[in-house]
């Protein structure tokens, strides 16, 4: 048997090739290659063996048959046993020690403006996922490197371990073969399933797939680790952008999410407040420091440590305002230079800038559940309130509809069961996760008066049906005008008569908003 160890190199993103090639080289390896990568390298003086003088055949059906030959696969699954050795010596073959392979970008292609299904199809690798896999499963004897970044730390590895590489390094790189080809086969299901009438009722089996972003310090609790994971090559949260602050804990992201989605439902100008992923404030105005001064005044003291939301670019007079109270994140499309310079002097406070073009690339939701987890589309609900059935005498007037419209918006983020008061620009008060109707009903009107609002004159939206009369009764007492709910309770009549005994409109979405 030939004595020099073999590598085989064939890569699509040639980042750092050269120098390994150069070093696998120096280290008496010879270099069997193709395509791309041997052009590359016999480019830098480095000598290569070429896949079709070891295999005989000539690349063919252009390109997609290259590697797949039991020359080349037989020399990386081949054990280092008396048994293969003689099996490869008979059949003149000879181990591959050593294979460096990653695969087509098949994520960049159908990311791309009119990417045709023949182009994506195109970029489905074949003989990269085998050879990875093949030499992942041979890990007890064979090194695979599938990405660029692990090329120092074979190097180092390899020479720590005088010319050779740690089985303990062998198989945390056959770990991520299997963590990338099965990454990359669940890309591609995803993609061809979204051509299929089958997507839509839930195939019998799903999988997605996640990319590490960072870390966590803890989750919840402190006791709790952690970590924050995408999916896909972007960044979730609308590709978002650190400038500033802490790390982001695991808190922040899920209120960073409930900002995200609420401030995206409007095209006026909105800030939101959050705590717990619960609205405590939000407004609208001719300028974004309006409607931050709004939000705020909903409720201030639930304000405090909270994160705000926008839609619209943050500027020096809205930094001026945040900076006179303590918020854990701000979240916006962008920062003016002055604002930025502003609130960077708040050392811990973290400022996120997000791409409000970005479309959300995982249509569905996922919740974890004992042994199992849950699946369903985003509430994405969305009505023209002045539409929608007026089942009381009243009819509401065009400042209530324009108030029961952003109630709407807003009742559908707030934890079940959900009482907001609102007027046409701002949140007045907010009842959220209490066991009952009437609870947040209460929770609501406290919350308002705390904060020095009055809930005369304002519209109300729940987020499903009133079971019973005495939260409209409530309603009435706090001097709601408006009302607007799904509808669909056995008792509809009585609540809507005692509406009509209160002057008060109401309007019937027949869409539940429901939020565990």
């Amino acid at each position: 048997m030939n004595m020099r160890k073999r590598a085989l190199l064939s890569v699509y993103d040639k980042t750092g090739i050269v120098d390994l090639a150069k070093f696998l080289s120096d280290n008496n390896f010879d270099i069997i290659s193709s395509g791309g990568t041997k052009k590359r390298l016999d480019e830098n003086g480095i000598g290569t063996i070429s896949i079709e003088s070891i295999t005989g055949f000539p690349e063919m059906l252009d390109g997609r048959v290259k590697t797949l030959h039991p020359k080349i696969l037989a020399g990386v699954l081949a054990k280092r046993t008396t048994d293969h050795e003689k099996q490869l010596c008979a059949n003149k073959i000879i181990a591959i020690d050593v294979i460096v392979v990653n695969l087509y970008p098949f994520d960049e292609t159908i990311k791309k403006e009119n990417c045709t299904i023949k182009e994506a199809i195109e970029q489905i690798d074949i003989g990269g996922p085998t050879l990875l896999r093949s030499a992942a499963k041979n890990h007890e004897y064979t090194t695979v490197l599938s990405s660029p970044d692990q090329y120092k730390l074979f190097k180092s590895n390899y020479s720590e371990n005088n010319g050779d590489t740690s089985l303990q390094f062998r198989k945390k790189c056959a770990v991520k073969v299997f963590q990338k080809t099965s990454q990359y086969d669940a890309l591609i299901a995803d993609y061809l399933a979204g051509d299929t009438s089958e997507l839509e009722n839930y195939p019998p089996t799903i999988s997605f797939h996640g990319r590490k972003v960072q870390d966590l310090r803890y989750g919840e609790n402190p006791h709790q680790q952690a970590a924050f994971y995408a999916f896909g090559e972007s960044l979730p949260l609308g590709d978002f952008q650190q400038f500033h602050g802490k790390e982001l804990s695991y808190n922040n992201i899920l209120d960073l999410n409930a900002a995200l989605s609420i401030i995206t439902e409007f095209s006026d100008k909105v800030s939101v407040i959050l705590k717990h992923s619960n609205p405590c404030g939000a407004g609208i105005g001719d300028t974004i420091n309006e409607a931050f001064q709004k939000a705020l005044s909903t409720d201030p003291l639930s304000a405090f440590g909270g994160i705000i939301g926008f839609n619209d670019l943050v500027d020096l007079e809205t930094a001026e305002s945040i900076s006179k109270s303590f918020f854990e994140c701000i979240f916006a499309p962008g920062y003016s230079e002055e604002a930025l310079g502003k609130l960077q002097k708040k050392k811990n406070l973290r400022l996120i800038a997000f791409d409000p073009n970005i479309k959300d690339s995982f249509s569905d939701e996922i919740r974890i559940v004992h042994g199992g987890f849950l699946t369903q589309n985003k509430d994405a609900g969305n009505i023209d309130i002045r539409s929608c059935e007026i089942v009381s005498k009243r009819k509401p007037s065009d400042v209530e509809f324009q108030a029961l419209d952003f109630s709407w918006k807003i009742v559908k983020h707030v934890k079940s069961n959900a009482i907001v008061f609102a007027k046409k620009d701002r949140l007045i008060g907010v009842g959220a996760g209490q066991m009952s109707r009437v609870d947040s009903t209460e929770l609501a009107i406290t919350k308002a008066t705390n904060a020095g609002l009055s809930t005369k004159g304002t519209v109300v939206a729940s987020d499903a049906f009133f079971p019973f009369k005495d939260a409209i009764e409530s309603l009435a007492k706090a001097g709601a005008t408006a009302i607007i709910q799904p509808g669909g309770s056995i008792r509809d009549e009585e609540v809507i008569k005692a509406a009509n005994e209160n002057n008060i409109a109401m309007v019937f979405t027949k869409m539940r908003h429901f939020k565990h």
